[in-house]
C-alpha cells in the first residue's frame, strides 16, 4: 500500500505511515490495513510486540482524511461516513485492547484520527515537537476515536477544557493528560526501535525515558478546574464571561470559533463517561452515536465547508448564539436504531 509500510523486522510488527505530504492524514484503506495486520500478528507467536511510527517531522497523523467523507455527505450519502467511522472504531478498540505491548512514536502534530492510532497503545513516546490535541468541535464533530475515554479519565476537568478549546498538548501537557506515557528525545528513537525489533521486550524504552520540560497545563489546572466544572456548556460559558480575567476571556474567543452543538455534546459525554462501568467500547459506542447524526443532524459539513473547501473560517453553526437546548444534545447522543457501533470482527 503506497501511504502505510507494513512488515515484521525482528521480533516486531511494524507499521509505517508514509504520506508526509498529508501530514500522514489517515485514509479508510490505511485503517483496513492496519487492522488485519494487528489480528494477524496477534496470533502470530513470532512477533512480541508492535511499533507505529510514521515518516517526516511535521505529523505523526494529523487527523483522517476527510475529503471523502465531505464528498459523499454533501450528496446526502451517509452511509460511507457510518462505515469510515465504524471500522475506525473498531481499530482502536483493536489497539485499546491488544494483547501484545504496542508502541507508538509521536513526533508533530497527532491530532483526530491520529490520537486513535497513536494513543491506545501501551507505550506511547512523545519528543519535544510532539503536540497532540483533538480539535474536532471546530468541525462540528465531537473528540472521537476513543478520545472521550483519555479525555473523561484526564484529572480534574482537563477533559472539558481540552474537548472544548481543541488545546494543542506538548509532550508533559500530553502525558499529565493521560494521552501519552513517555518522553524520549527524538534523536534517541532510531537506536531505540532496533532495539525493540531485535529483543522484541519494551522494557528498553523505560530506561530512555526522560523527565519531559514542564508544560503549561500544570499550572493551569486549578483555574481550568474552577472555570470548566459546569455541568453544561452553559454553565462553562457562563463562569468564563464572569470571570474577567485574560485566561477566561483567552479561552471564551476561542469556544466562539468552535460548533455549540458539539461542545455542548463533547461536555455531556465526559460526564456520562466518568464512573467506575468506563469503557474504551461504552467511550466509542457513544461517540458513534453522535458521528452517525454529524453529517445529516449536526454541524459536521457547514464545519468542513469552512475550515477545508472554501477555507473562508466562517461556519454557519447551529445555535450561533451558544445557547444549545438540553433537548438537542438529547437527540444527537440517544441510543441509534439502526445500525448501532458493534465490535464483532468481519472478514475482509
Amino acid at each position: 500500500m503506497a501511504d502505510i509500510d507494513i512488515r515484521t523486522t525482528g521480533r516486531a510488527g511494524r507499521i509505517t505511515l508514509t504520506r508526509p505530504q498529508a501530514l500522514n492524514a489517515i485514509t479508510y484503506d490505511m485503517c483496513l490495513g492496519i487492522d488485519t495486520a494487528m489480528r494477524n500478528w496477534r496470533e502470530d507467536d513470532a512477533v512480541d510486540l508492535v511499533i507505529l511510527d510514521a515518516e517526516g517531522d511535521k505529523a505523526f497523523c494529523a487527523g483522517g482524511d476527510i475529503a471523502e467523507l465531505y464528498d459523499t455527505g454533501t450528496k446526502g450519502d451517509y452511509h460511507y461516513g457510518r462505515r469510515f467511522w465504524r471500522d475506525e472504531y473498531r481499530l482502536n478498540a483493536l489497539i485499546f485492547e491488544y494483547p501484545k505491548p504496542v508502541v507508538s512514536f509521536l513526533q508533530g502534530f497527532t491530532m483526530g484520527g491520529g490520537v486513535g492510532i497513536g494513543c491506545h497503545g501501551s507505550h506511547r513516546v512523545v519528543c519535544d515537537s510532539s503536540r497532540i490535541a483533538m480539535p474536532e468541535v471546530g468541525i462540528g464533530l465531537v473528540p472521537d476515536v476513543g478520545g472521550s475515554l483519555m479525555l473523561a479519565l484526564a484529572p480534574g476537568r482537563l477533559g472539558e477544557y481540552l474537548a472544548t478549546t481543541a488545546h494543542r498538548m506538548g509532550p508533559d501537557d500530553a502525558i499529565l493528560a493521560g494521552f501519552a506515557d513517555h518522553y524520549i528525545p527524538r534523536a534517541q528513537w532510531a537506536d531505540l526501535i532496533e532495539m525493540l525489533e531485535s529483543s522484541g521486550s519494551a522494557e528498553h524504552i523505560e530506561t530512555h525515558a526522560r523527565p519531559a520540560p514542564i508544560g503549561e497545563l500544570r499550572g493551569q489546572e486549578p483555574e481550568i478546574d474552577r472555570l470548566f466544572d459546569g455541568e453544561t456548556l452553559g454553565d462553562i460559558l457562563n463562569a468564563l464571561r464572569a470571570n474577567g480575567t485574560e485566561f477566561s476571556q483567552k479561552r471564551l474567543a476561542t469556544l466562539r470559533r468552535h460548533s455549540p452543538l458539539a461542545m455542548a455534546c463533547a461536555v455531556e459525554m465526559l460526564h456520562r463517561l466518568r464512573g467506575p462501568s468506563v469503557s474504551i467500547r461504552k467511550a466509542l459506542e457513544l461517540e458513534y452515536r453522535f458521528t452517525a447524526r454529524a453529517m445529516e443532524h449536526g454541524d459536521f459539513l457547514e464545519g468542513i465547508r469552512a475550515q477545508i473547501i472554501d477555507k473562508d473560517r466562517n461556519p454557519q453553526w447551529q445555535y450561533p448564539d451558544m445557547t444549545v437546548p438540553a433537548v438537542a444534545v438529547s437527540r444527537m447522543l440517544q441510543p441509534l436504531q439502526q445500525e448501532g457501533l458493534t465490535f464483532e470482527e468481519e472478514t475482509t
